[in-house]
């Protein structure tokens, strides 16, 4: 089954799709090809559903893009068989980044070394106070 797809992941670099569940403040279930997939954001990092903030983090997300019709650019899979990938909603909101700008979610540079939008958009939520940013 993993090879099945990353044979997808190296034939299709972004596809469109409805989210239809939010595991947490960092992953997402996106239908593609008639079945949901689950997305990893990219770059970013959430409290657990039960770890403190974690709740609100998912919230968050949920509010953010369920139900809605994003493009997924994916940039890997993880070891879980997971994608990983930028998510953007119709209107070209970066999701990854909202989140990170809402202080629901870390940028995290392990995986996103130099990524410049996720780095102000940490900054910027440290600076207002906003979040579990501040941590």
């Amino acid at each position: 089954m993993l090879s099945t797809l990353l044979l997808q992941v190296a034939g299709a670099e972004s596809f469109t799709g409805k989210v239809v569940g939010v595991t947490d403040g960092d992953t997402v279930s996106v239908m593609r090809d008639g079945a949901a997939v689950k997305v990893r954001l990219h770059g970013v990092d959430a409290p657990e559903s039960k770890q403190s903030f974690g709740s609100r983090a998912k919230q968050a997300c949920s509010s953010l893009c369920f139900g809605q019709e994003v493009n997924v650019e994916v940039r890997d899979v993880d070891r879980y068989g997971r994608l990983v990938g930028a998510v953007y909603l119709q209107d070209g909101t970066y999701v990854n980044q909202a989140l990170v700008a809402q202080g629901m979610a870390w940028w995290y540079e392990r995986y996103a070394p130099g990524d410049r939008a996720l780095a102000s958009a940490q900054e910027s939520a440290r600076q207002s106070g906003v979040g579990l940013t501040w941590f």
